[in-house]
């Protein structure tokens, strides 16, 4: 059996509060008069007891609070100590705070029946005023600290539950960014899929060509290979995509989403805010050049598309402006709207689309800015810029 060890701030305060009964013991202030036991060297003992008690209040507060009791009620025969009563509502107070839930709920009750009880037995004894006195003081020394303990606990309590409600919320926030993450690369793998597909189709389709030539054995057979594999990689490849596209999946349509479709979502979105006083501005700058990496049309395409739902949802009425424009090896996306806040709940998974955009810009190397910007006369507008690396295009790979 290990004996507890005391924390060493209690030992502190056990030595501090004995040092200070034994400086008042060697001057003689007593705090009464005659008593059963008049040798001086008796308050001494429920002093050192109730040090004793001090040093076990936190590793063992019903112990202490069992030696306090009957050291406080010693005290009474002895010509008493003032140190000996204080720490004694320490120890009540350290019951109540660090003692067990049924402690904590219990002591309080406990110390005010004792504080009745000694009143009423007091009263009936002497029948004055004094009996009321001597109530009072029992009260100080341990209802109140009992009281003064439980509304600390409490306190503690409450803010552990908040602590503990916001770490929940935490990882409630921190699982719904990492469904949006996944389902947003999950929607970047069905895109991209479709084009692999679009591929792959041609490659079947040129290589059931070439076989109708009449070319030498060894490249019918090596055109065979090709047709081969493609068409099998073509059904692999529908397969998965089959996979990908659970049923009740939002409706989207079925062609691949290209930045030649900027103008159609334009436009549908200025039919969509025109009765919230929202226009819609296209400004493609983009200057005639080789094609771009497919995953970086579905990128703008779905920046932008993700950039003007949030505008109808959130913007106050103006201008919302769609910028296009590349620039050395990067395709910068700028989409400005008048920023609003509009009242409204806010769902849980909120702000999944923003983490959309910035998973999609991560896996593409690039870089992502979204949020209010001043703008001039002292307005605010809420921007999104992107920038995308283009890379080498297949023209410079050749």
């Amino acid at each position: 059996m290990t004996l507890p060890r005391p924390h060493r701030h209690d030992l502190l305060i056990a030595f501090a509060g004995f040092s200070v009964g034994v400086l008042l013991w060697s001057y003689g202030l007593y705090t009464t008069g005659d008593r059963l036991f008049d040798q001086r060297w008796a308050a001494l003992v429920p002093l050192t007891a109730m040090a004793a008690a001090e040093a076990l209040r936190r590793v063992a507060p019903q112990t202490a609070l069992v030696v306090g009791t009957l050291a406080i009620v010693g005290d009474q025969f002895t010509h008493g100590n003032l140190a000996t009563v204080l720490m004694f509502t320490d120890v009540v107070y350290a019951a109540v705070v660090y003692g067990t839930p049924a402690q904590a709920r219990r002591i309080p009750y406990t110390t005010a029946l004792v504080t009745v009880g000694t009143t009423v037995a007091f009263l009936v004894w002497w029948q004055n005023a004094i009996a009321l006195l001597v109530g009072v003081i029992t009260g100080m020394i341990s209802f109140l600290p009992a009281i003064t303990g439980s509304i600390v606990r409490n306190h503690r309590e409450a803010a552990e539950s908040a602590r503990l409600r916001a770490e929940q919320i935490a990882l409630l926030a921190e699982m719904d960014r990492a469904q949006a993450v996944a389902a947003e690369r999950a929607r970047m793998a069905r895109e991209l899929h479709d084009v692999v597909a679009n591929h792959l189709s041609a490659i079947a389709i040129h290589s059931t060509a070439a076989l109708s030539l009449d070319d030498p054995g060894t490249t019918r057979q090596a055109l065979t290979v090709i047709r081969e594999n493609s068409v099998a990689g073509l059904g692999e490849m529908r397969r998965l995509i089959g996979l990908l596209r659970e049923s009740g999946a939002e409706t989207e349509p079925a062609a691949t989403a290209t930045l030649a479709g900027l103008d159609a979502l334009v436009d549908q979105a200025r039919t969509n805010g025109a009765g919230s006083g929202l226009r819609f501005v296209l400004e493609d700058a983009r200057r005639d050049g080789p094609g771009l990496p497919a995953p970086v049309e579905l990128a703008a395409y779905r920046i932008v598309q993700e950039s003007l739902t949030n505008a109808l949802k959130h913007a106050a009425p103006g201008e919302v402006r769609v910028v296009l424009a590349r620039e050395g090896g990067a395709l910068r996306v700028t989409v400005t709207s008048p920023f609003g806040q509009r009242p409204g709940p806010r769902a849980p998974g909120s702000g999944a689309g923003l983490v959309g955009m910035r998973e999609r810009v991560a896996l593409l190397d690039g870089s992502l800015e979204a949020g209010p910007v001043a703008a001039g006369g002292g307005a605010e507008v809420w921007r999104v810029r992107a920038e995308l690396p283009v890379g080498a295009s297949e023209e410079e790979r050749a």
